[in-house]
């Protein structure tokens, strides 16, 4: 295996890692406007993902700072064309975590709605946008050959990337619900598993239709067939436990099958672009791959050993955080948020 392969899968795996980890927060974020009845049970959701929330965002940007310094010009090609929308995600992002920080500390109830809103929209907009430009890629974008993008309204928003928004919406809203199964007690709980048993089901009906627009609209099960159903086999599976845990109230289990599911959807992208990094929708010649968008081979070279030496630090002090802070959340205790 090449390093430039190496760091398409590495970056792929710091992907899939936010999605399994930030997708939670976002799904929690999401349901604080439908399913908290009080600003205490919202507060009990917010500190649900309080201590973990900015560490899981740590992912996108080191996904981010990959793609810049392995894939200079998957980097370029990408954040120029998608200028637009990842700046909506970087604002979304901001609103949501000052909204952490100050529903709280207003006296006036209407400054708490309008960080609640902040909240949802903030918790809502990334997951949508990032779907949306994901799924575009998958489809194709107008790359030309001297690598810049000259998209249009309709190559970013069209049927495939609308479907593939709410299909990444819907999977990190499922994984949030289940995520509080795990976190709360009593009726929050109760009403998070109920909710998850309805999410699951439009979460299955979204992958049927997603995987049917990309069989018609998209070559990845022309260039990865086997692979593909593989994958699109697992990810169903795993819902459908996900389903069966939730009904037998096995949280852990129920979360840790939309985990699964959302990190083998992301998987799924990856699978299909490779060895491509950005598609051409003008002629395949232009597509953007690994090895024409990559760094060189000495700086290839010291960023694996870099990134192997802190790796293992990295996830050290993830998983200890998570078990530091695995105990429910009940109106018992001080609420920060």
């Amino acid at each position: 295996m090449e390093l430039s392969e190496l760091w398409f899968v590495l970056i792929a795996v710091l992907f899939i890692g936010f999605f399994f980890l930030e997708g939670f927060d976002f799904g929690v974020g999401m349901s604080t406007r439908f399913l908290a009845r009080t600003q205490t049970e919202r507060s009990i959701m917010i500190n649900a993902i309080g201590p973990v929330w900015d560490a899981n965002e740590v992912w996108l940007l080191t996904a981010g700072g990959a793609i810049f310094a392995a894939f200079p010009n998957w980097y370029a090609t990408m954040f120029s064309g998608y200028y637009l929308p990842l700046l909506v995600v970087l604002l979304a992002l901001i609103a949501r975590g000052v909204s952490f920080e100050f529903r709280s500390k207003v006296p006036s109830s209407r400054w708490t709605n309008v960080w609640d809103w902040a909240l949802f929209s903030g918790s809502l907009l990334p997951p949508f946008l990032l779907g949306v430009l994901f799924t575009s890629m998958l489809k194709g974008m107008p790359i030309h050959k001297d690598m810049n993008m000259t998209a249009g309204f309709t190559d970013f928003i069209n049927v495939y990337s609308l479907w593939g928004g709410l299909t990444v919406t819907l999977l990190c809203l499922l994984h949030g619900l289940n995520f509080l199964t795990l976190k709360t007690e009593g009726e929050l709980r109760e009403r998070s598993a109920a909710l998850a048993k309805k999410v699951v089901l439009a979460v299955l009906g979204a992958l049927v239709v997603f995987v049917g627009l990309s069989w018609s609209m998209t070559d990845i099960f022309e260039v990865r067939l086997i692979p593909e159903l593989i994958i699109v086999v697992l990810i169903v599976l795993a819902y459908v436990m996900s389903y069966t845990f939730i009904s037998k109230k096995r949280e852990g289990l129920a979360f840790t099958m939309s985990g699964l599911g959302l990190g083998l959807t992301v998987s799924a992208i990856f699978v299909g672009l490779f060895p491509r990094v950005m598609i051409s929708s003008i002629n395949k010649a232009f597509d953007l791959t690994v090895y024409n968008a990559s760094s060189g081979a000495y700086s290839l070279k010291i960023m694996t050993i870099v990134a192997l030496t802190i790796l293992p630090f990295v996830l050290g002090y993830t998983i200890w955080s998570y078990y530091v802070f695995r105990k429910r959340v009940t109106d018992k205790e001080h609420l920060t948020y």
